[in-house]
């Protein structure tokens, strides 16, 4: 059907009127030099500082430097292709991550970008990864119990929703096993766990994720990967991106547990970017905000007001020693961030207890407010048979005489050590946390033989679980040691160890 010119002169003149001429104005400028994962771009006079900026090849970085006549980039790719004299973008956005649900299950890196094979990100929303921390007013006391599953770090060093707790300890110590226990241990329990690794071989990094997945945890799982071979800038913002991740989790009433694996390498990637960009260097070479550096990404844990939805985000920094050393820069640093730390020996490792906890250097400064009832009654006496165990046992390395009561006091101190040791990726639930720990400090296992202890604690809750059922779901609902539970324990132990000692 043919148009009548009318018509045609309408549509033109409507066409004509909703016209705009207009200019999209581009902040651009040009590399001046690129070397070493860093590029100095000259022209982007209103560039902000953390603000990505993309290259020509369609690669990004970061401004880190905003020098009076040029611009310091980090680059978050090894940065082929580029070249003096090429074109930089603004893209006006401060470096962001996807978050949300749909990170669950996932393995991104430090731009929240897919590693794994399974499809794009569906994200519901994005967060900075820098973000302020929340305020001394917005945050309540720590009081709700993080459970790791592991009986010597629940019962002796108990972690809270919202705590920052160090674990600190030489290279093969056990410290990545304890943090991967402890977000098995989470199962069910409501907690969405984000695990960072930085620096680490991408071997390692699959093997964690394999265990997690084969044990059903990566359904409430991101991992975060920035390993060893990726550019610097990555293994610098990947922490800061799974803080992001979990304060999504934080700000929206839920509860979010953050690992990162580890800071001393986040802080050695950074001091390699600092000395790139010609930072003054400090100690052992660090730059003067090293500090910084860990304190604002640890302060964004928290557990907040019940007004303001009560969410929490719990933190575990790893940080790896040498030689035992924890009196380093970094570890020092860290040490003064954080709410206590678990510290693992080589030694302890090494003869066979594990997880190695030496109980001495550890410490929670939340304490028994993170505990539940229960294990407040069992662990309490727990810490204090320990150290004298401890103390009995260096001083009796000089004499061989010994009264009845030290003889007493050093077989209950060796049965509790070994009532401590732990398989890797077994973590237990409350209940049988409590029951094997009542039994140990209440001198019920005095009689049983030391090197059968770990054979005695596995038939037990076998046997718990079979013939006295009531009591572990007591526990686990009342989280409290009454009277009746206590006498139910007694006389399931006794009719246990009948049979077992036979």
């Amino acid at each position: 059907m043919a148009l009548k010119p009318e018509e045609i002169t309408s549509i033109l003149k409507q066409e004509i009127n909703q016209f705009e001429a207009g200019v999209k104005m581009e902040s651009t400028g040009v590399i001046l030099s690129i070397g070493d994962g860093i590029t100095r771009v000259y022209g982007l006079d209103d560039c902000m500082a953390g603000e990505l900026l993309e290259f020509s090849t369609g690669e990004l970085g970061i401004a880190l430097n905003l020098e009076e006549s040029n611009v310091g980039v980090v680059l978050c790719g090894d940065g082929h292709g580029l070249k003096e004299g090429d074109i930089v973008k603004r893209t006006e956005k401060i470096a962001s991550v996807p978050v949300g649900k749909g990170l669950l299950g996932r393995v991104v890196d430090a731009l929240g970008r897919p590693l794994d094979d399974k499809g794009p990100i569906v994200a519901s929303e994005t967060r900075p990864i820098e973000f302020k921390a929340p305020g001394v007013l917005s945050r309540q006391s720590v009081k709700e119990p993080l459970q790791t599953g592991l009986k010597a770090v629940d019962g002796m060093i108990p972690i809270g929703r919202g705590q920052r707790e160090l674990i600190i300890g030489d290279r093969q110590t056990g410290k990545t096993a304890l943090v991967v226990d402890t977000i098995l241990n989470q199962k069910g329990k409501d907690v969405h766990c984000v695990y960072v690794a930085v620096g680490q071989k991408a071997s390692s990094v699959l093997s964690v994720v394999k265990t997690l997945e084969a044990r059903g945890a990566m359904g409430y799982t991101t991992v975060v990967s920035a390993p060893a071979d990726v550019a610097a800038t990555m293994q610098y913002l990947s922490p800061y991106t799974g803080a992001a991740i979990g304060e999504y989790y934080l700000y929206n009433g839920m509860h979010a547990l953050v690992i990162y694996d580890d800071l001393t390498k986040h802080a050695a990637a950074y001091r390699e970017l600092s000395l790139l960009l010609r930072r003054p260097p400090g100690r052992e070479a660090f730059p003067g905000d090293v500090f910084y550096l860990h304190s604002r990404l640890l302060e964004r844990a928290a557990k907040l007001r019940d007004d303001l939805k009560g969410g929490s985000l719990t933190a575990l920094p790893i940080i790896e020693t040498q030689a035992g050393d924890v009196s380093g820069y970094i570890p020092t640093n860290v040490i003064s961030i954080t709410d206590g730390q678990i510290y693992l020996e080589g030694d302890l490792f090494y003869s066979g207890v594990r997880p190695a906890i030496n109980v001495g250097l550890s410490v929670s400064r939340v304490g028994g407010n993170a505990q539940t009832k229960a294990m407040k009654k069992v662990a309490g006496k727990l810490r204090l048979d320990l150290a004298q165990y401890r103390e009995l046992a260096a001083f009796m390395q000089f004499g061989s005489d010994m009264d009845k009561a030290t003889r007493e006091q050093l077989d209950r101190g060796s049965r509790l050590v070994e009532i401590l040791k732990q398989g890797q990726y077994a973590p237990m639930t409350l209940a049988e946390e409590v029951s094997i720990l009542y039994l140990g400090t209440k001198g019920l296992l005095d009689d049983v033989p030391l090197e059968r202890i770990l054979e005695f604690e596995k038939g037990f809750h076998q046997f718990l679980k079979e013939k006295y059922p009531d009591v572990g779901n007591d526990l686990e609902k009342q989280k409290d040691l009454t009277d009746s539970i206590g006498q139910r324990l007694d006389k399931a132990a006794g009719e246990f160890k009948a049979r077992f000692l036979k």
